[in-house]
C-alpha cells in the first residue's frame, strides 16, 4: 500500500500539515540505532507520495526520477529533496512505568484536547484511548506517518511547536515529551504555549530516563539532543514569566517530569 498524504500545507516555517496517510508498502517504524532513514518525496497536484527505502548505514542517493517513485496516470512530477531523518532510536525503550507516571501527569479526560510535542510512538499509544482529540508534532515525516498508519483520527503535523496551528487551541494538556530535542529555549516555548494552554492547562516536561541518561544522549546523538533539562529554580522562573505555576517537580534517577499549570484567566 501507498502512504499518500491528501493534505500538505507547508508554512513559511517548513512545517507541514498531515492529513489523511495511507500506507502503500509497510515500512518498518520503529527506529534502529546507527540507521539513517531516507524518503523521496514527489508532489502530485495536491498529494504527496512518499517510497520507503531500505535502511542502511550509508544510504545510496535516490534520485526523484528512480522507479520506485510511482505518481497517479497524468500527474504532473515535481521533485523535492529528499529527507534524511535523524536518528530517533533514542525516544525508544522507555520504561513503561516512566511513561504511565508521566501521562497520568496530564490529567487527561475524554474531553481534553491534547498535544504532544517529540514523543514516541510508545508514547502515543499510552494517549490514543483517552481522548479523541489529540495532536501530535514531530520534527520526525517518518514517525508522524507511522503514528496515521496507526491511528486516522490523530491529527499530526510536521514542524516545530512554536508554530503549531492556532485552530487547534486551547489545549487542556500539553507533553513536551523530550524538550532537549527542541532547537529553542524554555522562554521561547512557554511563551507559544502560554497562548494556546486553556486556563487551568498543564504542560509536562519530561525525560523517561531522567537527567543522567540524558547526558549520554547528548555524547551519542549530538543532532539531536541541542539542550538541557532545566532546574527547578529556572524553571521556576520562566514559567512564572508566563503565567504558568510548577506545581510538581521530580528530578532523580531514572525519571525527570515537572507540571506546569496555566495560571492565566
Amino acid at each position: 500500500m501507498t502512504l499518500e498524504l491528501a493534505k500538505l500545507y507547508p508554512s513559511s516555517m517548513n512545517s507541514a500539515y498531515l492529513g489523511s496517510l495511507v500506507l502503500i508498502s509497510p515500512a518498518a517504524c520503529k527506529f534502529r540505532p546507527l540507521l539513517q532513514t531516507k524518503h523521496i518525496h514527489s508532489l502530485c497536484g495536491n498529494s504527496l507520495s512518499l517510497s520507503p527505502i531500505s535502511l542502511t548505514q550509508k544510504p545510496t542517493l535516490v534520485r526523484g526520477t528512480d522507479s520506485n517513485v510511482s505518481l497517479p496516470e497524468g500527474a504532473s512530477f515535481v521533485p523535492i529533496a529528499e529527507i534524511i531523518d535523524k536518528d530517533w532510536s533514542l525516544l525508544e525503550c522507555a520504561e513503561e512505568r516512566s511513561i504511565q507516571r508521566i501521562v497520568a501527569a496530564g490529567k487527561v479526560e475524554g474531553g481534553s484536547r491534547v498535544l504532544v510535542s517529540t514523543g514516541s510512538e510508545e508514547f502515543v499509544d499510552c494517549l490514543v484511548g483517552l481522548s479523541p482529540s489529540l495532536f501530535v508534532v514531530h520534527d520526525s515525516l517518518l514517525i508522524l506517518a507511522c503514528v496515521k498508519e496507526k491511528y486516522d483520527k490523530v491529527k499530526c503535523w510536521q514542524g516545530e511547536i512554536l508554530y503549531v496551528p492556532e485552530k487547534w487551541a486551547p489545549f487542556d494538556a500539553v507533553f513536551l515529551y523530550f524538550l532537549p530535542a527542541l532547537p529553542f529555549n524554555l522562554d521561547q516555548v512557554l511563551g507559544s504555549l502560554a497562548a494556546k494552554c486553556a486556563p487551568g492547562g498543564r504542560v509536562i516536561i519530561s525525560h523517561s530516563k531522567g537527567r543522567e541518561v540524558l547526558e549520554q544522549q547528548r555524547q551519542q546523538y549530538p543532532e539531536v539532543v541541542v539542550s538541557d533539562l532545566p532546574d527547578k529554580t529556572y524553571l521556576q522562573s520562566v514559567a512564572a514569566a508566563h503565567s504558568f505555576d510548577v506545581a510538581e517537580f521530580v528530578d532523580e534517577p531514572g525519571l525527570y517530569l515537572a507540571v506546569l499549570i496555566c495560571t492565566r484567566a
